[in-house]
């Protein structure tokens, strides 16, 4: 009685163990065309429609990974869009990380500018640095560098490194 037991039991491991291995068949849209699809999206509200009837049929886990996949790249040409809002400075630097910008108004301000959409927060780097700023700890620092008269190079037969007075 003891071998139909296991015979059943094996019998049950196999075809649970192949279930779960067998790959998974999901039609996924060409990312590339998705890409293009979402650049024009803007631009045409049957593009928004489009995409959105194709990302239906998408699995969640599948949505998900693309959605992170893109929100990098995504992050980057808001980033790029922004700067046609932020005319109104007399000067505009892109920093990227923490911050997105730095927006100079000669006689009136500088302004700290995080390019964020949608759901987005803040990271704990952008966080502090928000703190920083509205807690007034801001400061100008100037710098003055002397020229140092001394460089260095290897000497390839020895190995070692050698000063040479400039």
């Amino acid at each position: 009685m003891e071998i139909p037991l296991f015979i059943i039991i094996g019998v049950l491991l196999v075809i649970v163990l192949v279930l779960l291995f067998r790959s998974r068949r999901v039609e996924v849209p060409a990312i590339d065309e998705l890409e293009n699809k979402l650049r024009f999206a803007l631009a045409s509200a049957a593009s928004v429609k489009e995409i959105q009837d194709a990302l239906d049929g998408l699995p969640h886990d599948l949505l998900e990974s693309i959605t992170r996949s893109l929100g990098k790249r995504t992050g980057k040409l808001n980033e790029l869009l922004a700067t046609f809002e932020l005319t109104q400075y007399d000067r505009l630097f892109y920093l990227g990380e923490p911050i997105d910008f730095v927006g100079v108004k000669y006689g009136e301000s500088v302004d700290f500018i995080e390019v964020k959409t949608g759901k987005a927060s803040l990271t704990p780097a952008e966080r502090e640095l928000k703190d920083l700023i509205e807690s007034k700890r801001v400061n100008y620092v100037p710098l003055s560098v002397n020229k140092i008269g001394i460089a260095e190079h290897i000497d390839t037969e020895e190995g070692g490194l050698n000063k040479i007075d400039s």
